[in-house]
């Protein structure tokens, strides 16, 4: 695919900022730069923090679904997750409403300046808000080490975990808590290790993980994301990065186009959003997302635009990330 013009996607460029309903990884606002290219409508929204090299996966994500035709799909809805951030256990129902229909939840764990024990209420709040049926699933974004990881799934076992997610950082640790916990019955997702590595596909190699959590953005684009995941032959979750409901349906055209899918999927998280940009938002009705592209409300990208500082620090962080793909065609 030919790279756009850097002219061309800077005069398309919106950046908006949009408010949380509840702080989610260290943020009450989220930013974006959504653009709308020859196929639609399309975002580019890596974390602030992330280095040009990281965040330039996410333009050539960003590139691909606004300018190429999306894959075949193989489903017209897609089931998602509700999504409980590090959240007191008494907020935990009101976080769940705003998810209607999910029959699996996924709830944050291990944040920064939290105790085990501010874990266990918030999972067993989850647990008894979802039943006995319902589907509970945890996510440390690798905030354990080997030791802590064991101690907690200890702790949190009588919970019924459908799986825990990125228990520890590195591909070593998930090996080794895998093996330590084999015969709790926990399986081990792997996201970060995916993600964020050099080799998204070490992870699957070293045996460290029974199924991957993948996102289209970070991975560099829907096709990307399909082709590691047919090589890594393990199953998979379709998670989002606290997009907008633009890139959110390019997480739910990688979901669609999956030969096999039998986890539900992380991309209700426009429920966290207290705006967006699309009318109506991409949120699951009766646990589910319909597949296809969404458009930019002309209103709404007006009301949230970001700040003319925000909106040129996003300009320049685009133009380096160009550059980036640029050096990479050659």
């Amino acid at each position: 695919m030919d790279l756009p013009s850097l002219h061309d996607l800077t005069a398309r460029a919106h950046v908006v900022a949009l408010p949380l309903t509840t702080r989610f990884r260290g943020i009450d606002v989220r930013e974006a730069l959504v653009v709308e290219g020859p196929e639609g409508w399309t975002e580019f929204s890596p974390f602030p923090e992330y280095d040009d090299a990281e965040a330039a996966a996410w333009l050539a994500a960003a590139i691909e679904y606004g300018w190429q035709a999306a894959p075949a799909t193989r489903r017209s809805e897609v089931r998602v997750n509700a999504t409980v951030p590090a959240v007191p256990a008494a907020s935990v129902a009101g976080v769940l409403a705003r998810f209607d229909g999910c029959r699996t939840a996924k709830v944050k764990v291990a944040e920064a300046g939290q105790r085990l024990a501010d874990d266990v209420a918030r999972v067993r709040a989850v647990r008894e808000a979802m039943g006995p049926e319902g589907r509970v699933r945890i996510d440390a974004n690798g905030g354990w080490n080997v030791d802590e990881a064991e101690h907690a799934l200890h702790a949190l076992a009588e919970f019924d975990l459908e799986y825990v997610e990125q228990p520890c950082e590195s591909v070593e640790e998930l090996a080794e808590v895998r093996r330590r916990v084999s015969y709790m019955g926990i399986p081990i997702a792997a996201d970060e290790s995916v993600r964020k590595a050099a080799d998204p596909l070490a992870v699957a190699r070293a045996g460290a993980a029974d199924l991957l959590v993948i996102k289209a953005q970070p991975l560099g684009g829907v096709r990307r994301a399909l082709e590691i995941v047919a090589e890594a032959g393990l199953p998979a979750v379709v998670s989002s990065a606290l997009d907008t409901s633009i890139g959110l349906s390019m997480g739910v055209a990688l979901a669609a186009a999956l030969p096999e899918l039998d986890y539900d999927c992380g991309l209700g998280t426009a429920s966290l959003l207290a705006r967006d940009v699309t009318v109506p938002s991409l949120t699951p009705t009766a646990g589910a997302i319909p597949v296809g592209r969404v458009s930019a409300d002309a209103e709404l990208l007006a009301a949230h635009a970001a700040s003319p500082e925000r909106r040129a620090w996003w300009l320049a962080r685009l133009e380096r990330c160009h550059a980036v793909l640029a050096a990479r065609a050659g």
